[in-house]
């Protein structure tokens, strides 16, 4: 793989300078779990001063803390310096480092897995806190006292949880004694925008109903969402049992909005607020809650209503999520359903998706109808037509406008 060459060129130039250097972290626990990673970063014993002179292309991003982005090609790397974090504050970030060893930096690493150093000229492992053994048990542990790494990053008990879904390893004992002994202090130490990006690196794996059950067991979940509260584990998980059969392309706000049955559209934005979404994400949460509404009313619903709901670029996936709740039997006469449906309304689907009503505005203005509240009326009541009586033709939609009460006198 061309990155490793790259990450192994920056390791060789560090020795002929005479310094040590490894790969670390995720990397090498990837590579003895057999497991694909482009994310390669390097620790050393080099000062960042040094590291500056040898590379002429670098982003002085982590600097205070002996950290230096090496770019390669296009292809960044972090390289930082063996260190030793001295007083956390905030339950955040160290408040100052000092230079040190390869044994001594491990110490402030988080879980045992994570805290491996692979060097890749001698294609040899170096472990100091039983990581490889860790990964043979499919365990999670903290380096060293879990109160402490805890303490320093509060983030890092969402990690574990992260890190025992995605790999379907258990949690040591003590580790999940101090998340449950920890779980309300997660706030305010930790910022909601850093709590959202664990939750949608844990959606992007098979296990994240189970990483939820979890985030609840120990109590994490309630801190978050205060109003999971007094939800029952039985609950939950009846909740969440949909999940393995979402689509692999689900957003991670659907996932989450399973978890809030009862909440109304208010409720919902506000949630969305609350997790600091975007307004896009805001919008499909919007959409794919009132269209499982609307799912639930299918027989009642006319044309026009199917033909808006299929042109959003998010109904397959509400499809899909609604359909999750449903036994095999009425799942497959519900697709067959939606299958006949869309290729019967198909040309008006794809009007609708491209934005290209039968009549327009234009063809409207051609025959005398002045700009206004009539014409949008008018050009309203022209796609219901066109849907409803299936025309292809914008002269059979406009003879049919003639009779509206809308059509002004142009006499």
């Amino acid at each position: 793989m061309y990155i490793k060459k790259l990450a192994t060129d920056i390791v060789k130039k560090l020795n002929q300078a005479g310094y040590k250097a490894y790969f670390a972290g995720g990397w090498v626990r990837d590579y003895l779990m057999k497991q694909p990673s482009s994310d390669i970063d390097i620790a050393t014993d080099a000062p960042p001063e040094v590291i500056l002179k040898l590379f002429p292309h670098t982003l002085l991003v982590g600097l205070a803390f002996g950290v230096v982005i090496v770019i390669l090609e296009g292809y960044q790397f972090e390289v930082s310096t063996f260190r030793k974090d001295l007083e956390y504050v905030n339950g955040r970030k160290p408040k100052s480092i000092e230079l040190s060893n390869e044994e001594e930096d491990v110490k402030r690493r988080d879980f045992t897995i994570n805290s491996m150093f692979y060097d890749p000229l001698k294609e040899k492992i170096y472990d100091y806190v039983e990581g490889r053994r860790d990964l043979e048990l499919g365990l999670i542990r903290t380096v060293g006292d879990p109160f402490e790494r805890f303490s320093e990053d509060r983030l890092r008990m969402i990690r574990a949880i992260r890190f025992s879904a995605r790999f379907n390893f258990r949690l040591d004992e003590a580790t999940q004694q101090a998340i449950q002994e920890k779980a309300n202090t997660l706030f305010p130490a930790v910022a909601i925008e850093r709590v959202w990006k664990e939750f949608v690196k844990m959606a992007g794996y098979p296990h994240f109903a189970n990483a939820l059950m979890e985030m609840h067991r120990l109590g994490l979940l309630p801190v978050i969402f205060p109003s999971l509260a007094h939800l029952h584990l039985k609950d939950l998980s009846q909740y969440l049992s949909p999940f393995s059969k979402f689509p692999t392309y689900t957003p991670t706000i659907l996932y989450i909005l399973e978890l809030f049955p009862s909440f109304d559209t208010q409720q919902l934005q506000n949630l969305c607020s609350y997790l600091r979404l975007s307004t896009e994400e805001t919008k499909l949460a919007t959409f794919v809650q009132t269209g499982k509404q609307l799912l639930s009313l299918a027989p009642g619903l006319s044309d026009p209503e199917w033909v808006h709901f299929y042109a959003h670029s998010y109904s397959q996936v509400c499809l899909e999520i609604f359909a999750a709740r449903l036994s095999e039997d009425s799942e497959e006469a519900f697709y067959q359903e939606h299958e006949q449906n869309q290729e019967r309304l198909k040309p008006h689907i794809k009007r609708a998706i491209k934005k290209q009503p039968l009549v327009t505005a234009s063809m409207l203005k051609s025959l005398g109808v002045l700009p206004g509240k009539s014409m949008g009326l008018l050009l309203q009541e022209a796609e219901k037509n066109a849907i409803l009586h299936n025309l292809q033709a914008p002269e059979e939609s406009i003879k049919m406008l003639q009779q509206s009460k809308h059509w002004p006198n142009l006499n």
